[in-house]
């Protein structure tokens, strides 16, 4: 992970996707987690089969727990509800929480939840389940919460919070939202029905048309002072011929949030490159600055070890102190990731970098 994260990528031609940059969308596509799915039993029609009403899945990060009702419907009423007595459930009135009693956020990625529940868990001070376990939520088949769910968990208030999402984050990538709003109604619905049908392909061939690339140029910037360099290339985009407007170093912003365990959810703005108030101006912003410049206290600056005074000036090595990790779609982060980088190969499929935050335990 982290030599791709790092890596210099070699120049495509206009609206070509390097072979690197489709293989990090394909993994990101295809991450799955593990769910345990158990309706409440005080909600179990009359004849039920109790000793079925459990559903086991692996669930595609980028999907949403709306998106898995039906299966889940044609599971219960195949192996567990009695035929008269489920004829009265409405699929709209379904809604999840966790087993703890955790109402779920039904318009989050299920890979978002799925982190966010593993960083709590890893919080916990007894805590014997392993680090994999499956996600064990209760699904309720009647009296939805609305004061708490705001919307009904339907599939078509997902996809509206979904193209939301999109456009905000097309918004905050490049000022507008001329390239979602230009969109055909037939693409604006395929890219839905390549998250509801988990189809690669489908999904990419309109949202490659938002997505910036990661092969070509970087936004032209000013040496900073004292530096003899005429020009600053960020090392995952060497400028071999004329800037690329549509890569992942020309957006305004990349779109990214911090989910901090048990806590807020912060967002702001995201340069691809370090502005004027850095040392390293026109240098790739990497996961490092962003998390050191909004969470300091967990990712603090490197500290310089004391050493003995010795006859000839020794510099010391800065000592980085290691109190938190990132967490995105599941894997560890390198701390050296371009933010760039992130936004155009992990991002999900709502346009969104999220980035999860774990304490590291003491023990460690």
């Amino acid at each position: 992970m982290a030599a791709y994260a790092t890596t210099r990528h070699v120049n495509s031609p206009a609206g070509v996707t390097d072979y690197q940059t489709t293989l990090f969308r394909r993994l990101t596509w295809e991450g799955t987690v593990p769910l345990e799915i158990r309706v409440d039993s005080k909600e179990l029609p009359a004849n039920s089969n109790r000793g079925l009403e459990c559903y086991y899945t692996q669930a595609p990060r980028v999907s949403y727990l709306p998106l898995l009702v039906p299966q889940i419907r044609k599971f219960l009423m195949d192996l567990v509800f009695d035929e008269a007595a489920s004829k009265d459930l409405k699929e709209e009135d379904w809604w999840f929480e966790h087993e703890n009693g955790t109402l779920l956020k039904w318009h989050w990625p299920i890979g978002l939840l799925y982190d966010n529940h593993t960083i709590a868990t890893s919080l916990q001070p007894s805590t014997s389940a392993p680090v994999f376990a499956p996600m064990r939520l209760i699904l309720h088949l009647a009296s939805p919460p609305m004061d708490k769910l705001l919307l009904q968990p339907s599939a078509e208030a997902c996809k509206q919070a979904f193209m939301g999402q999109l456009k905000e984050a097309d918004f905050i990538r490049w000022g507008s939202t001329k390239r979602m709003t230009s969109l055909r109604k037939a693409d604006q619905d395929g890219i839905w029905e390549g998250i509801k049908e988990h189809n690669f392909d489908d999904y990419w061939r309109v949202a490659s048309k938002v997505t910036p690339s990661t092969g070509t140029g970087s936004r032209a910037m000013s040496p900073p002072p004292g530096n003899s360099s005429s020009h600053i290339s960020p090392p995952s985009a060497d400028a071999q011929g004329p800037s690329d407007r549509e890569g992942a170093h020309n957006v305004r912003s990349v779109p990214a949030r911090i989910y901090l365990p048990d806590g807020p959810v912060l967002q702001d703005l995201v340069p691809p490159l370090l502005e004027d108030d850095s040392p390293l101006v026109g240098t790739p912003n990497t996961l490092e600055h962003f998390l050191r410049a909004h969470i300091p206290l967990l990712f603090p600056e490197p500290t310089a070890p004391s050493t003995p005074t010795l006859s000839r000036v020794v510099q010391p090595t800065p000592r980085k102190i290691e109190l938190a990790y990132a967490l995105i779609q599941g894997i560890l982060a390198p701390l050296e990731s371009e933010m760039a980088w992130l936004g155009t190969c992990m991002a999900g499929a709502d346009g969104w970098v999220n980035v999860c935050i774990g304490v590291k335990s003491n023990k460690t």
